[in-house]
């Protein structure tokens, strides 16, 4: 490919992924790039915000006292070891503004939090094998040999979709312990891994038992809600929550997720076989992805898959020719760091009939047509 029109193909994926969202203004396009789960939100939970729409948009949300109740009853955790936010991101603003010295983190990653840090407070942890997986004891072995104060996990890991079990966390997080180092495990995907149930982290027990433990989780990612800006944070460090409780505003969150999570106990039953549903829809996908010879498929217990593109193809042209002819918009990991440019990309995984045309937009690029 000449450069003028790598140049032109980048320009173009750039205009997209810059505007992060708001793409109900292209409603024939299929959004690829953006993690979401395309299931729940068909329960019957978005016909009651609905019908409370004309309320909903007329009221002032509570404040944190009250909102701290219903999230406690949501996810079940101590009102005091919980904080909710308006989306993860603010929760991650303000987590990092209260965590001091070096944080150990793994790349590729979701930058957004290296990206609150000076380069000379990361130490970073890149794996050595072409899949990017990595596992506990790989971690505890590069940071006894890499000091750091925090040490922030992402599990399932975005973009590769590694992930770490249940026992291996708990190695982790009692290494961390004790050695005195604040663990920030972000499981905003852990939902969609296999035993899903069992993966958790937000539970009074764990948190209690490790202290200088965070847990982030996005509610937009998991429950398919992004436009209500949801996100909780959980710690049994009581003083680092109530001290973020007061760093953000006044109405943090707004009425249509107080409502969200006022009703969503009510829905619990509907989560689950949401979840259930995805799970099986990522293993059809996954099979058939497989099938296309320009690309090698990596392993993912998330909602997306990470991609080693494949002569004659580089992400960057396999993505606006997905665009450009095919309406469909993928993420081609222009600003992720620890991976080699123009190599990787990473597609969302949305409901079976959507992962249908990707795969026939893919078979049809396959084909020269």
């Amino acid at each position: 490919m000449d450069a003028k029109l790598e140049k032109a193909n980048e320009a173009l994926l750039k205009e997209f992924y810059n505007r992060y969202g708001g793409f109900w203004r292209f409603p024939e396009m299929l959004d690829y790039c953006y993690l979401v789960n395309p299931y729940f939100n068909r329960s019957k939970i978005i016909a009651e915000m609905q019908e409370f729409f004309p309320i909903l948009v007329s009221e002032y949300p509570s404040g944190m006292s009250v909102n701290s109740k219903l999230a406690s009853e949501c996810w079940n955790v101590n009102p005091d070891f919980i904080i909710p936010g308006n989306g993860a991101a603010e929760l991650i603003k303000v987590l990092m503004e209260n965590i001091n010295g070096i944080m150990g983190i793994v790349r590729p990653t979701f930058e957004e939090y290296p990206n609150r840090l000076t380069e000379n407070r990361v130490v970073t942890f890149v794996s050595d094998n072409r899949d990017f997986r990595y596992t506990a004891d790989d971690l505890i072995d590069f940071f006894e040999r890499h000091p750091v104060d925090s040490l922030l996990l992402i599990n399932p890991d975005n973009p590769s979709g590694n992930f770490i079990s249940y026992e291996g966390l708990l190695k982790i997080a009692d290494w961390c312990e004790n050695k005195n180092i604040r663990f920030v495990l972000d499981e905003s995907f852990v939902d969609f891994s296999d035993g899903y149930e069992h993966n958790t982290f937000i539970r009074n027990d764990l948190l209690e038992k490790f202290p200088h433990m965070a847990v982030m989780k996005s509610i937009s990612k998991s429950y398919g809600i992004p436009g209500l800006r949801l996100g909780i944070l959980c710690s049994a460090d009581k003083s680092l929550i109530a001290k973020m409780k007061k760093q953000v505003s006044i109405w943090n969150i707004n009425s249509f997720a107080e409502f969200f999570m006022q009703i969503f106990p009510k829905y619990r039953d509907d989560y689950k076989k949401a979840c259930d549903q995805f799970i099986r829809t990522r293993n059809d996908f996954e099979i058939e992805l497989k099938k296309i010879s320009f690309i090698r498929v990596m392993p993912s217990q998330a909602n997306f898959f990470f991609l080693e593109v494949l002569p004659p193809y580089k992400p960057k042209q396999l993505c606006a020719m997905l665009l450009k002819d095919y309406n469909i918009l993928a993420s081609a990991c222009l600003a992720k760091k620890g991976i080699e440019p123009d190599k990787y990309m990473r597609i969302a995984i949305r409901s079976h009939g959507d992962n249908e045309k990707f795969i026939v937009a893919m078979r049809n690029i396959e084909r020269g047509l």
